[in-house]
């Protein structure tokens, strides 16, 4: 299941400490459906499962106490620096399970592993979008949308663990914000994802200039050209890469799941999947088995510390919006 490290603007766990917390998500996932599928083989009744909370179905004067209560007594029960250093030296996997606080709960009778599975994943997945927009401290508002985002739940949930995702983040570009569509980074290489999708079957007619033409039938429309968009994106994210002298490759795909692409003189470093083809391509990073790197880290990182966040405080409800960006970067227009 890839990682969902950053959405849109929102505010992110990832951002905290991208070292820590793919690795203690593995972890965390792997011993929580080990947990799972025990239980439900040895028949345990329904009413047995730990029904963990959910803070937004907790009644109203509730929220409000924990909003104050559980971020601040946190910090004031601090143990001394050092302490919580050599705690964090040795995590065990019910200390790992408490900091995360991700219980999956059988809320139906599965008949079959497969569909304990899925209902699993689909609880993970919500635990993902949770961590995608909030910290301990901050929360960002999450457009509901995102719990139904098709595109995402089939990249979060099929995908292997070692990928990064970051889906349509906002990136500060000389101090001004900038839209991005998807980037994945894998073990081996930046991928960066243009999605070209509009009505099922649609056909789309490309050239160099600036617009394409989508055909539907009879009808015939013009659309701005996709690639204009992917090549700004390549342009910034292989800049923010090589500006920490990161050597990692920084790949173009333009992508459409239900629709057809047909481009004869489409550039050598920008690869095209549509319908066609989309299905093999997906099955081929499914397959992938190649363990996190460190450059993944570092590119994953540097791509992180020009975000821009957009969140308010749990404690005192203002607003927080940092959006440090890219001041001057030669490899940016």
């Amino acid at each position: 299941m890839a990682q969902l490290v950053k959405l849109l603007d929102y505010v992110s766990r990832y951002q905290n400490d991208l070292s820590r917390y793919p690795t203690q998500y593995i972890r965390l996932k792997n011993s929580q459906w080990d947990r799972m599928k025990r239980q439900w083989e040895m028949g345990e009744e329904l009413s047995d499962w730990r029904q963990a909370p959910d803070e937004y179905e907790q009644p109203e004067e509730q929220m409000e106490e924990s909003k104050w209560f559980s971020p601040i007594m946190k910090l004031l029960k601090r143990k001394d620096p050092f302490e919580e250093i050599a705690e964090e030296v040795v995590v065990t996997d019910e200390d790992e399970t408490d900091i995360f606080d991700f219980h999956p709960n059988i809320i139906y009778e599965p008949q079959s592993v497969e569909e304990l599975r899925k209902l699993y994943m689909d609880q993970l997945f919500h635990f993902q979008l949770k961590w995608a927009s909030s910290t301990m401290l901050e929360r960002s508002r999450m457009d509901a949308n995102y719990i139904r985002d098709a595109l995402l739940r089939s990249f979060t949930q099929n995908l292997p663990d070692s990928y990064l995702l970051f889906y349509y983040p906002i990136i500060k570009v000389k101090k001004a914000p900038v839209e991005l569509d998807i980037i994945l980074v894998t073990p081996v290489d930046c991928l960066c994802i243009k999605v070209l999708e509009q009505e099922d079957v649609s056909a789309f007619i490309g050239n160099s200039d600036r617009f394409w033409m989508k055909k539907l039938g009879d009808k015939e429309t013009k659309v701005l050209n996709p690639l204009i968009g992917l090549n700004r994106m390549e342009k910034i994210v292989s800049g923010i890469i090589s500006a920490q002298e990161i050597e990692f490759p920084v790949r173009k795909l333009l992508v459409s799941r239900n629709g057809y692409i047909d481009y004869p003189g489409v550039p050598y470093d920008t690869k095209i999947i549509d319908r066609r083809s989309y299905d093999a391509w997906f099955a081929s990073l499914q397959k992938s088995v190649t363990p996190m790197k460190f450059n993944q880290f570092k590119a994953a990182q540097s791509i992180l510390d020009n975000v821009q966040t957009t969140a308010v405080s749990r404690l005192f409800g203002e607003p927080i919006t940092t959006d440090e960006g890219i001041e001057e970067t030669d490899n940016i227009e």
